[in-house]
């Protein structure tokens, strides 16, 4: 961990010190206060800027869309300004891309705490239990009904799957919910999804058959990731031989490249890549399967519905593991190369 990393842990824990409190003088949700409140609009707050993580909150979305339809929802995104849900499904691209550290969007982002506490909504949720910029904006904006993402021990006991990013939210507000006497909701909890249009899929088709110039199916890897999420060159290259060696017959395999346009392949299969995040999605939605280290393209992929498997090196895919659609996320230290292009031969028969 480089200092930069250490800082931020350092300041991460301090502030969740400070902020661990925060909200707790707000009362159980009762089933009176429930019949009191009709919910039309909600703010969900996800201060955080990465690709991966404003992508991680499509199913909470979904889910207080289908729970209260009609109603109006703003997600709050770390980066200088409040978005809609339009935003959220159809331009994420434009949340992926905002500036992250200009003084100006600093202003901007103050501006938007300004705009929080001037606004009014009938429920506020924090999508992320760990984040102490989540809670004190919860705390802050007004609206009778907050829920704050606290870890609650009744429904952590009940689900196995209640440490993923995406679902402990919907967890917490289903119980929430419950007590102020909607009825239990057991649904399956929301995928990502992007929703995209069917000209964005139809575009992404036209770019990929330019790309392979055959009609065989198509397997896509990403082999970019950050830190010691990214897995080294000789990893990937024996990888792609095994890759080759099992589907080249009947598949195309292909690469999409990062922003930085690398490959850990050394560029030996047919490539892509965009700036558009959308336009990225229409082509992964157009292949079979999509593999990848943990990173915000592995979501990507995965939102576009697409079967997605998903490389960890770190032992935190049951926090960050692509779920629903034939996905899977298999963590490296425990399974072999081998084991990986079996869990592929699966997902695609």
């Amino acid at each position: 961990m480089g200092f930069n990393g250490w800082i931020n842990g350092k300041r991460r824990k301090i502030m969740h010190a400070i902020t661990k409190r925060v909200g707790s003088s707000y009362k159980e949700p009762t089933a009176e206060l429930g019949k009191s409140i009709t919910i039309k609009k909600v703010l969900i707050i996800r201060p955080n800027h990465r690709l991966g993580n404003q992508l991680l909150t499509t199913p909470l979305v979904q889910e207080v869309e289908s729970t209260f339809p009609g109603c109006k929802i703003d997600l709050f995104a770390k980066g200088g300004v409040a978005f809609p849900v339009f935003e959220t499904y159809n331009s994420i691209d434009k949340i992926y891309k905002l500036p992250r550290k200009p003084f100006s969007d600093l202003y901007k982002y103050a501006m938007c705490w300004v705009s929080i506490k001037q606004k009014s909504y009938d429920m506020v949720i924090n999508g992320d239990k760990d984040s102490s910029s989540g809670r004190l904006l919860t705390n802050l904006a007004k609206a009778p009904l907050k829920v704050f993402g606290d870890v609650h021990e009744d429904i952590q006991k009940k689900y196995d799957d209640y440490l993923h990013i995406s679902k402990y939210p919907i967890y917490n507000l289903r119980r929430y919910l419950s007590k102020l006497g909607y009825p239990e909701n057991s649904n399956p909890l929301p995928v990502l999804n992007i929703k995209l249009t069917k000209d964005e899929i139809s575009n992404g088709k036209n770019i990929l058959e330019d790309l392979v110039k055959n009609q065989k199916k198509t397997i896509c890897i990403y082999t970019n990731a950050t830190a010691d999420k990214c897995y080294s060159e000789e990893w990937w290259e024996a990888f792609y031989s095994k890759l080759k060696e099992n589907f080249e017959d009947t598949y195309n395999i292909i690469e999409m490249l990062p922003i930085e346009n690398i490959s850990k392949i050394n560029f030996k299969a047919p490539n892509f890549y965009s700036k558009d995040i959308r336009e990225m999605g229409g082509i992964i939605a157009n292949t079979s399967i999509f593999i990848a280290a943990d990173n915000g393209v592995m979501h990507l992929a995965s939102a576009t519905l697409t079967p997605t498997v998903g490389l960890f090196s770190r032992d935190n895919q049951v926090v960050y593991g692509p779920y629903g659609n034939r996905n899977i996320a298999l963590n490296t230290n425990i399974n072999t190369q081998d084991d990986c292009i079996k869990a592929v031969k699966k997902i695609l028969s």
